[in-house]
Order: structure tokens, then C-alpha cells, then sequence
């Protein structure tokens, strides 16, 4: 298994697998943004996608990081976040996720960034049992509210 940044040619699987970690996107919302990743023109950058590859070169995983100048629970304004985490079913409990999360890191360091954040839904105890599991402190729940301002 190796980590790696994603290259076009691993839109497709990437795709695939963003479409797993969220369901409730449409598959094309999906394939726009990764092709503005591809293209330099991410809206939310610095951006970085990890790839992990099995043994035989499949697609097993990925991570998205990002910079972000606010985190929960962090004090500096140059935060490294962890945007979205996922690896296949038959990989997890392998490893595969700790050596995505150790390339985000180590990318955050190269960006300067002295933190490193993530959110987990409240709901889904595997991923933050995940998260400790791998070093992350518990900063607190944030329930976000939204109001629709139109007509």
C-alpha cells in the first residue's frame, strides 16, 4: 500500500469514492469539483487530495485537506483540515487510514500550519472512534442551523 497525491487519471476513483463517503451529493457535483482540483481552480484552497493504492495499484482510499484560518478548538488562524477521510470497507482496520492521515499531516506541515482539525457527524461513532483512535482530541459538538432567506 503507498500514499500519494492524485493525478487526473484517478478522477474516476476518486469520484467513486467521494460518492460513497457522500452519498447526497449528486455524482456530477462530484466530478466538477474534482475537475476544478485538476485544474487549478479549486474554490477553497490550498487543496490537497491523497490517494492510497492498494498492492495491485487499485484506489483503497483518500483524503482531502485543506488551509483553514478557523477550526474548533484551535488557536492558530493557519489550519490544516481534514476535509474528507475515507477508505474502502474490505481495507478498513489496516492501516490505510493512518498512513492517509499521516500524508495530510505531513502536508500540513509543508503549508506551515502547526494544527491539524477535522468533524466527524455526531452519529457516526466509527469514524469518531477513528479520529481518537489516531490521535485526535475531542474539541467539542457544533450543531450548524441554516435559514433560507428567499422568497
Amino acid at each position: 500500500m503507498k500514499v500519494r497525491v492524485m493525478v487526473p487519471a484517478d478522477a474516476a476513483a476518486w469520484a467513486r469514492m467521494r460518492s460513497a463517503l457522500w452519498p447526497e451529493e449528486q455524482p456530477g457535483e462530484h466530478a466538477t469539483e474534482i475537475a476544478a482540483y485538476f485544474a487549478g481552480e479549486f474554490p477553497r484552497g490550498p487543496w490537497c487530495a491523497l490517494l492510497a493504492e492498494g498492492s495491485a495499484g487499485e484506489a483503497i482510499g483518500f483524503a482531502e485537506v485543506s488551509i483553514r484560518s478557523y477550526a474548533e478548538g484551535c488557536v492558530t488562524p493557519r489550519v490544516a483540515y481534514l476535509e474528507g477521510w475515507f477508505v474502502e470497507a474490505a481495507h478498513r482496520r489496516s492501516g490505510v487510514g493512518a498512513a492517509l492521515l499521516r500524508a495530510a499531516e505531513e502536508w500540513g506541515r509543508a503549508q506551515g500550519c502547526t494544527e491539524f482539525a477535522s468533524d466527524a457527524d455526531p452519529e457516526n461513532a466509527i469514524s469518531i472512534d477513528a479520529h481518537l483512535a489516531l490521535g485526535f482530541e475531542d474539541a467539542g459538538m457544533v450543531r450548524c442551523f441554516r435559514k433560507s432567506l428567499g422568497d
